[in-house]
Formats: C-alpha cells, sequence, structure tokens
C-alpha cells in the first residue's frame, strides 16, 4: 500500500471514529468501544471497509498507545493517599481484589481453558478500568460523594496490583519451566518494582533536577523517550514494555512537573491511545464471537454479582450505608483498556486464540452496559429504598438538644417578620449561636426543611440559614478540595 492510502484510510477511520464519539456521547458511552467498533468495522476480516487495511500497519502506533495508558496511570498515582492511609486502603483494595480475582480464576479453570489462560482471564474479569472510573466520577458529578475518596484509595492499590500482577503474568507468558530460570526472572521483576517506587518516594526532587527546562519542545522530546526508553527497558528484562512506561510515570509523577507532563501527554496519549482501540478492533473477527458468546455472557453476569457483593464489603468496612454500596458496585463494575491489554500479550504469547475475541466481546458490552449502570445507580437506590416499608425502617433515637432547637426553628419560622416579637427572635438567635459553635448539621437540615415547607413567608428561618454561612473574607483565600487524582478532559484519565 502506498503511504497516500495509508494516511487516507488512517484519516478516514478517526474521522467515522469522531462522528461515532459524539454519538455516543449522547447516551453516556465512553471512547473505548466506539475506537474498537470503527475498526471492527475496517478489519479485514469483515469486509465492510472498502480499502484494504490490516492491524499490522499501525503496529507500532498501537504500541506507543499502550505504553502512554500505562505512563499516564502511573503519572496519576497518589503516593500522599495510599502512604497516608495505607492500612485502610490495603485491606480495602486487598479485599477487593481477592474476591474479583479469586473469582475469575476459577472461572477461568471452570470454562475449560488452560491455568496460564485461566491466570488471564482473572485478570481481564476481576481489574476494573482506572479510566474509566476516573471519567464517570467527574461526568457523573460525585467527586464530593462519600463513597469517592474510598474508591479513589482503593484504585490506587489496584494500580500498584497491575505493576505486581503484570510482573506475574509476563513470567507465566514466558513459556520457561525450570524453576530457577522463573525465580530469577520474578526476582529481577520485583527488584525493577521496588527500586522504581523508592525513586518516586524519595527522589522526587533528584528527578525534577533532572527534567528542568524552559524549552517546551525539548521538554516533550525528554519525557516522551523516557517512556519509550523505559518502555523498551521493561520488556528487555521481562516485566513487559506496559508495567516499564507505569513505572516511569510513577516516578515522573513524584516530580514537581508533575502538571506540566500532563498537559503535554494527555494530548498525546488519547491519540495514540485511539490508535490502540482501532489496531485491537482491527484484529478482531466477529465470526469468532460465536465461540466465546455463552463464556462472555457468564463472564458478565459473574461480574455484575462480585460488584455487587464486593461493593456492599467495602462500604460496610468504611461504615458506609446501602446507597454508598450500589454506587461503588457501579463505578467498580467497569472493564476496559487493561483487558484488551492482557489480550494483546496473550496473543503475543501464543496462549488460546479464544482469548481475543473473548476480551474484545466482554469489553464491547461492559463498557457499554457498565456505564450505563453507573449513571442510573442512585435512582436504582432510590427506587430500591422506596420499595422497603416505612415499619422496617429503623430511627435513631432523637436527640434532646435537637428537639429543642427544631421547637426553637419552629417558632421563628410561625412568626411574620412583620409582627414578630423580640422574644421570639432572641430564640432564633441563640439557637443559630448555637448551631455555629457546634455545626450541627441535622439542626441546618431541619431549618432547612422548614424554610421550604414555608417558602412563601417572610420567616426568620431565612434569617438563620443566611447568618450561620458568613460571607467569605476576601483576604483569605478559600481551600479547594482536590480529588485523590488530577481531573482532565478526555476518557482514559
Amino acid at each position: 500500500m502506498h503511504v497516500g492510502e495509508d494516511l487516507l484510510v488512517l484519516g478516514t477511520l478517526l474521522v467515522v471514529a469522531y462522528v461515532l464519539g459524539r454519538l455516543g456521547k449522547v447516551i453516556g458511552l465512553p471512547t473505548i468501544p466506539i475506537y474498537m467498533i470503527v475498526g471492527l468495522l475496517a478489519s479485514p476480516n469483515t469486509d465492510f471497509f472498502p480499502l484494504d487495511f490490516e492491524s499490522g500497519d499501525i503496529e507500532l502506533i498501537a504500541v506507543f498507545g499502550l505504553i502512554l495508558l500505562l505512563f499516564s496511570l502511573g503519572l496519576e498515582f497518589d503516593q500522599e493517599e495510599f502512604f497516608g492511609n495505607a492500612k485502610t486502603l490495603i485491606i480495602s483494595g486487598g479485599s477487593w481484589i481477592l474476591i474479583n480475582m479469586g473469582a475469575g480464576f476459577i472461572f477461568g479453570l471452570l470454562v475449560g481453558w488452560g491455568p496460564r489462560e485461566a491466570l488471564v482471564i482473572a485478570g481481564m474479569t476481576g481489574t476494573s478500568s482506572s479510566a474509566i472510573i476516573t471519567k464517570l466520577l467527574i461526568e457523573l458529578r460525585r467527586l464530593a460523594n462519600k463513597e469517592t475518596p474510598m474508591i479513589l484509595g482503593v484504585t490506587v492499590v489496584g494500580d500498584i496490583f497491575i505493576a505486581i500482577y503484570l510482573s506475574i503474568v509476563s513470567v507465566v507468558l514466558s513459556g520457561k519451566t525450570e524453576i530457577w530460570p522463573i525465580v530469577l526472572q520474578l526476582s529481577i521483576a520485583f527488584l525493577f518494582l521496588v527500586a522504581m517506587f523508592s525513586l518516586a518516594r524519595w527522589g522526587g526532587r533528584v528527578v525534577s533536577r533532572l527534567m528542568r527546562t524552559k524549552d517546551d519542545e525539548l521538554f516533550t522530546i525528554l519525557f516522551f523517550g523516557l517512556v519509550v526508553l523505559f518502555g523498551g527497558i521493561g520488556e528487555i528484562i521481562g516485566v513487559t514494555d506496559a508495567i516499564g512506561a507505569f513505572l516511569i510515570g510513577v516516578v515522573l509523577g513524584a516530580s514537581s512537573y508533575r502538571a506540566r507532563i500532563e498537559r503535554v501527554a494527555v494530548p498525546l496519549r488519547d491519540i495514540f491511545a485511539a490508535f490502540f482501540f482501532l489496531n485491537f478492533g482491527l484484529a478482531l473477527d466477529v465470526a469468532q464471537f460465536g465461540s466465546v458468546i455463552g463464556v462472555v455472557l457468564v463472564a458478565i453476569v459473574m461480574t455484575f454479582v462480585l460488584s455487587l457483593l464486593s461493593g456492599a464489603l467495602l462500604a460496610w468496612l468504611h461504615k458506609m450505608g446501602p446507597r454508598e454500596a450500589l454506587n461503588t458496585a457501579a463505578i467498580f463494575v467497569n472493564r476496559g483498556e487493561f483487558t484488551l491489554i492482557l489480550a494483546t500479550l496473550s496473543v503475543a504469547a501464543g496462549l488460546d486464540p479464544r482469548l481475543q475475541p473473548f476480551a474484545g466481546l466482554y469489553v464491547l458490552v461492559m463498557a457499554i452496559l457498565g456505564p450505563l449502570f453507573a449513571a442510573n445507580s442512585e435512582k436504582i437506590g432510590s427506587a430500591l429504598r422506596r420499595r422497603v416499608p416505612a415499619s422496617a425502617t429503623t430511627r435513631a433515637p432523637r436527640n434532646p438538644m435537637l428537639d429543642e432547637e427544631i421547637a426553637l426553628v419552629e417558632a421563628a419560622t410561625a412568626a411574620q417578620a412583620t409582627d414578630a416579637d423580640e422574644a421570639t427572635r432572641r430564640a432564633a438567635k441563640r439557637m443559630v449561636d448555637s448551631a455555629n459553635s457546634q455545626a450541627s448539621a441535622d439542626t441546618l437540615n431541619a431549618a432547612k426543611r422548614l424554610h421550604s415547607a414555608d417558602s412563601g413567608s417572610d420567616s426568620m428561618a431565612d434569617f438563620a440559614l443566611g447568618q450561620h454561612s458568613p460571607e467569605p473574607d476576601d483576604t483569605t483565600e478559600t481551600p479547594t478540595r482536590k480529588p485523590g487524582r488530577e481531573t482532565h478532559t478526555g476518557d482514559y484519565s
């Protein structure tokens, strides 16, 4: 194929991906399945696209997309979140990983595939997409939700687990059977992990000095060169190019240039990742879906059930309720790019060829059902709560101080502003001062409800609510709560 035809095909595919992506946004779909569908339509196995185009034509570009995806994941690794609350996060994240990965491995054995294939299936069905998770939390405006810090913390633990898991998988997929070569390769892999995480933890200043340059062009060349370089190092020492890119992302994320790197890396990642997903779709064959559709359906049901169970467990460990449990399960049910990465590695290692159509169909379905479930989880929770009889709901004992404060609010709201006596005004003021000093959230909620019920009158509740929230001081900068990860545009971070 001539260069002109290559450019024509690639340009056409990207334009089609844009059009379908805009349509997908209407119903809340991420772009991952859109790119895969475009690649599937252009695949030579479907004979749908009029131009001759094969997966190998963009293989190197797809590799860049793979390592930039893992680099971005490492760049967003939040060390302070992890080390500041390590014990709780390890227990929560470890429980989640144990449930989902363990069930995935057993599932892989039960469907009749070998132990190596079962290990890969455990990773496919047992690891959530941190890219889609972060994207959904932003788009659904749940960054301030009670369960969001827990979700981000467990995701951080999952990122660390991915590094360890990929190191083990790379050894298993190498095909080595003798014990000492396996021990040696695992030792090298874990030494590499420890060295890179140590550098990220204690060598941030050194890395910042090495990255110091005011020239944006040279800065971009440097960080991209490091990503490709460490991807190659990871491939050579046997931990895969993906984990090498992930670890250099962790290191660079610990430097003072993290924000500057993200501004440059996100657009590069988005375009190269699009080629990765397109390339994966090109390698799919719709005719092979029939041989794995039954396994995929069982895997989907298993994924939803396990997500509900593990979501309930996480909520219980963090002393949260059913609402938070359902929201957590709906966020963690999403699967995406990591499943495709594992499928790519398994095909290169010569494992069962059915893993590729399994991963493709599984991600296509989950990338549609997952976001839809997440977007409607709060509505589902509200519907379920309405079906619970009122007598079955246990009420906490009333606080006498709260009763007195509510009575004061009722007295204040019963009087109109025009003829309210001074005693009632003083009672309302005492209630407000008490709420300010004790930060009584229950009192404020009661005042708000009473104010809402009597919104037509100029009541003292207006005065109470207004006085409780003082005007900000212009000389004081109001701190803004930041999520565990910085947020960006795009579908992968």
